[in-house]
């Protein structure tokens, strides 16, 4: 069989002696990279970044090599939940990661930016393009498990992400609300799509417990996350409640300071994959 040359239709061989071209890039050949997670969620404003660095803090307590991917170039907060405000280094090889207190390597455009606060405003196929360079052209040092925060929706990036890096699971990160069902269905039809497998959901802001007499209050209403965990044949792997203690800390740069006990299903099923 001749090789192809991506015309179909000049062809005559059939589509099932044909061999799919890999779009994944090709790691850093300094890096080595075991595991990759994607933390994921079909809308914003649910905490993902709060779960993404949580679960990096839980593995790096297991004795793992941690690192986080900020792939939410418009709306990068990997830095700041850490208190890191540059890079290591470079050479011709490529870039070095931050590095966290605790060790976990950390890559996000804010990290390149002269201001932090200035705005990315690039197109979507230059920001996808930047987030396959994270994985490209830097280098991570013996990484055990990556964890990739996705921007919010089914745009350019997570296409990017679920084409370009070997993702061997996905966590859906989901908020009490109407409309998760909706929103979870993108997430675990897209994942689905590409043939990424979901580990499961985390429902993120699941309840307030009172502070005098720990009742829980369901600040959003009643969950849906257990009807939506059916229909879509994937497990609830954690309940989260609203903690200002986590959100302070994280704006303090001080997440590897937050108790990860909450996430300790998460990180098991993790582990299987």
């Amino acid at each position: 069989m001749s090789e192809c040359n991506g015309n179909c239709s000049s062809c005559s061989a059939s589509c099932g002696e044909r061999k799919k071209e890999s779009l994944l890039a090709e790691l850093n050949p300094k890096s080595s990279v075991k595991k990759v997670i994607a933390v994921v969620s079909g809308k914003g404003g649910v905490g993902k970044s709060t779960i993404t660095s949580m679960l990096a803090v839980a593995m790096a307590r297991r004795g793992k090599r941690t690192a986080v991917l900020d792939a939410d170039i418009t709306g990068p907060s990997a830095p700041k939940a850490f208190g890191v405000s540059e890079c290591q280094g470079a050479n011709e090889s490529g870039l070095y990661p931050a590095l966290s207190r605790s060790g976990i390597q950390i890559m996000s455009i804010n990290l390149l930016l002269d201001n932090p606060g200035d705005p990315v405003l690039w197109r979507g196929p230059v920001i996808a393009g930047a987030v396959k360079q994270f994985w490209t052209d830097v280098i991570w040092e013996d990484v055990d498990y990556m964890f990739v925060d996705m921007p919010p929706g089914t745009g350019d990036v997570p296409l990017t992400v679920f084409q370009s890096l070997p993702i061997d699971g996905v966590v859906i990160v989901t908020s009490p609300q109407d409309l998760v069902s909706m929103i979870v269905a993108k997430a675990v039809k897209m994942a689905n799509l590409m043939n990424i497998p979901v580990l499961g959901l985390v429902e993120n802001y699941s309840y307030l417990e009172c502070p005098d007499c720990g009742r829980k209050i369901n600040v959003f209403g009643k969950s849906h996350v257990d009807e939506v965990a059916e229909e879509f044949h994937v497990p609830v792997l954690a309940r989260l409640p609203i903690n200002p203690k986590v959100a302070e800390a994280y704006d303090a740069g001080l997440m590897e300071t937050v108790p990860t006990e909450c996430v300790t299903d998460v990180i098991a099923a993790i582990e299987k994959v």
